[in-house]
C-alpha cells in the first residue's frame, strides 16, 4: 500500500482550506504536514484543524523554503500576483506543485513555470477545476463518442451573479487588474480552458469587447454614501446594502472574507473600515462588468463566451452545435439535453453527485484526487490540467484583454512567437 502524498499549503484562505479537506477525507491518501501563511489568526486556525506543531507552521514561503522539504507537495494558494515566487521556489526545491489558477498575470510568468517543471521534472498542476466535474466530463464524452456529430460551435455563458460581482470584483480582492489579474483571467481562465477543452484543438485567434459600465459613481443612487452603513437612503431597496451580506447570521464565505473574526462586532468594524463596507458605486474597482471573446480554432470550430455580472445566479450554461445534433446543458441543474436532426425527440441526462454543485460541481475534489494520483503513479496517469495543457487557455486570456483594449483581432501566436 502506498504512503499518503504529504502536502504543505502555501496560502490558507478560502482556497487552500477547500483543497486541504481531501485529507478529512481520504487520510489514506493525502496528509497535511505544514502550512506557510502570513495571517496568524488564519495559520493558527489552519494549525488546530490539522494538528500541526509550531515547527510545521511558516509565516512566509520564504521561511518554509529556507528549511528543508517538508513534503512531496505544496499547495500554493496565495494571491494571484504571489503565484510566481513560490512556485518557481517550490519547483526548485524538489517539490510537485498543485497551483490555484490563474497561474500568473503576466502571460511571460507562465510560460517560464511551465519551463521550470520541465527544467526539474516536477509535476505542476493547475486548479482548472471545471475539467473535473462529472457534467463536463459528460459533456466531453458525449461529443468524443459522435452524439451530435461533428462539433461546428460553442456558446458557452459564465453568468457571475450580481452578488458575486458585487463581493468580489467591485469590492473584493479581484476589483482591480494592477493588484490581481484582469477579470478573463481572474475569473474566466478556467472556461476558456473548457471551451478548448471542448473544441479538441488549438486556439488561433480571438476578438473581444468588454466594459466596465455600471459600477461606477454616476449610477449611484442619489445621496449614497461611500459606505452603505454611513445611512445610505436605499439600504431598503438596494440589493447591494452591505450589511444584508456580511452582517447577517451565517454570512458563510462572503462573511469570512470581509473579516478573518466571525463576531459581529468585528463584522461591524469592517463594514465601518474595510472594502466590503463600500457602496458598489463608490468603490476603487477597474474591471470589466461583462465581457464577450469569439474564438476560432485550428479545426475550424468557432466559439462564443459571453462573461456577464447581470444574472440572477451564478452559473454556466452552453450550447454545442454539431454537423448532426444540438447538445443544451445548464450546470446548476446538471441537466444535459441531446437533440438530434430530424430526430423529432430530445434525451435529457440528469446527472447526480453526492457533493451537489458543492466545490464547482464535484470538481474540486476530483482535482486534489487526480493530482496525488499523478504524483503517486507518474507512469501510468498524468494531469488533465497541468501546467503546460493549461498554458494556452491563459495565453488566450491574455490575447482576449489585448484584443478588449487595442480593439483588434489578436492571434495567439502573437505569443508563442516571443
Amino acid at each position: 500500500m502506498k504512503k499518503p502524498l504529504t502536502i504543505t499549503l502555501i496560502g490558507a484562505g478560502l482556497r487552500g482550506v477547500r483543497y486541504s479537506e481531501y485529507t478529512l477525507q481520504r487520510p489514506e491518501e493525502m496528509k497535511i504536514v505544514a502550512v506557510a501563511e502570513p495571517n496568524e489568526v488564519r495559520r493558527k486556525r489552519y494549525q488546530e484543524k490539522y494538528h500541526l506543531a509550531d515547527e510545521q507552521c511558516f509565516a512566509s514561503w520564504d521561511e518554509l523554503f529556507a528549511q528543508p522539504r517538508q513534503s512531496d507537495a505544496v499547495f500554493i494558494c496565495t494571491r494571484d500576483r504571489d503565484h510566481y515566487d513560490p512556485t518557481m521556489k517550490a519547483l526548485g526545491a524538489g517539490y510537485h506543485v498543485l497551483l490555484e489558477k490563474p497561474m500568473s498575470p503576466e502571460w511571460q510568468e507562465c510560460v517560464d513555470m511551465v519551463k521550470q517543471a520541465e527544467k526539474y521534472n516536477r509535476m505542476l498542476t493547475i486548479c482548472h477545476v471545471l475539467r473535473y466535474s462529472p457534467f463536463f466530463q459528460e459533456i466531453k464524452r458525449l461529443l468524443d463518442a459522435g452524439r451530435i456529430g461533428q462539433l461546428m460551435s460553442i456558446q458557452h455563458n459564465e453568468n457571475v451573479g450580481y452578488w458575486h460581482q458585487a463581493h468580489s470584483y467591485v469590492r473584493g480582492y479581484f476589483n482591480k487588474a494592477e493588484s490581481s489579474s484582469p477579470m478573463i483571467l481572474a475569473k474566466s481562465c478556467h472556461d476558456l480552458d473548457i471551451i478548448s477543452w471542448l473544441a479538441g484543438s488549438e486556439c488561433l485567434s480571438v476578438a473581444s469587447y468588454g466594459h466596465l459600465s455600471y459600477f461606477r459613481p454616476e449610477f449611484a443612487p442619489p445621496g449614497a454614501p461611500k459606505r452603505c452603513i454611513d445611512g445610505c437612503p436605499v439600504e431598503d431597496t438596494c440589493v447591494y446594502y452591505a450589511p444584508n451580506t456580511y452582517l447577517i447570521e451565517n454570512g458563510g464565505w462572503k462573511a469570512e472574507a470581509a473579516s478573518n473574526d466571525p463576531s459581529y462586532e468585528a463584522r461591524l468594524q469592517a463594514m465601518k473600515e474595510g472594502p466590503f463596507g463600500r457602496c458598489v458605486y463608490h468603490s476603487d474597482n477597474d474591471v470589466v462588468d461583462h465581457q464577450v471573446v469569439s474564438m476560432e480554432y485550428g479545426n475550424e470550430v468557432t466559439a462564443v463566451f459571453t462573461m456577464s455580472a447581470f444574472t440572477e445566479k451564478t452559473n454556466r450554461t452552453l450550447k454545442l452545435m454539431g454537423t448532426e445534433g444540438e447538445i443544451r446543458a445548464t450546470m446548476e441543474t446538471n441537466e444535459i439535453e441531446i437533440r438530434r436532426f430530424g430526430s423529432g425527440t430530445h434525451e435529457t441526462i440528469k446527472l447526480t453527485d453526492p457533493e451537489g454543485h458543492i466545490g464547482h460541481g464535484g470538481g474540486d475534489s476530483r482535482l486534489v484526487y487526480d493530482f496525488v494520483k499523478s504524483v503517486q503513479s507518474p507512469g501510468e496517469h498524468s494531469s488533465s490540467t497541468s501546467a503546460k495543457a493549461s498554458l494556452q487557455s491563459h495565453l488566450m486570456a491574455f490575447a482576449s484583454e489585448r484584443s478588449r483594449l487595442d480593439n483588434r483581432m489578436v492571434r495567439l501566436e502573437e505569443f508563442y512567437s516571443h
